[in-house]
């Protein structure tokens, strides 16, 4: 039995109502559906916003964005680990820190104890780039959230982790 949607649309974009035209026969769940399929686009629309915007007055992309902002925040990290932390490939990676290398952004070393594993680190450069950048990006999220109050700010992060937990535990 296919789920009914609901009647009340005042708050769907057109890709939803496209959606639900094309899928209201199928056995689906609706509210899933929404959830996910809505994080995803948010996800591209804000990357690509950023990327646009801020990130592009500071000549990283979002990925290489993403890559110094771990090593800001969390500090030398062993490249597949890092990679790993920053959601792409270690082939992605290597890219990323060549480019951020080249700007001075980035250093890389071999590990002191085991010659094959290659430790990355923020330069001086790259953490006075990340201190003068982060709080233009905060900025720009807050400016991009601002239809929502703070308590849906939080009620959507706790929603957003949990989410997550759900696809580690899958993963597991």
């Amino acid at each position: 039995m296919p789920v009914r949607y609901s009647d009340d649309d005042d708050d769907l974009i057109s890709v939803e109502r496209d959606i639900r035209k094309r899928t209201g026969e199928l056995d689906l769940d609706a509210d899933s559906l929404a959830a996910i399929s809505n994080v995803f686009r948010v996800a591209n629309a804000a990357r690509y916003h950023f990327e646009r915007g801020v990130l592009a007055e500071f000549g990283l992309s979002f990925t290489a964005f993403t890559t110094l902002w771990v090593l800001w925040v969390w500090g030398e990290r062993e490249a597949r680990h890092l990679a790993a932390d920053a959601g792409i490939t270690k082939g992605t990676l290597t890219g990323v820190v060549g480019t951020l290398e080249r700007r001075n952004l980035v250093a890389r070393r071999v590990h002191p104890t085991d010659r094959r594993l290659v430790l990355i680190s923020a330069t001086s450069d790259g953490v006075e780039m990340m201190g003068k950048l982060f709080p233009v990006f905060n900025a720009e999220e807050t400016r991009i959230s601002s239809r929502l109050s703070a308590l849906e700010k939080k009620q959507l992060a706790h929603g957003l982790r949990e989410i997550l937990r759900s696809i580690e535990e899958i993963e597991d």
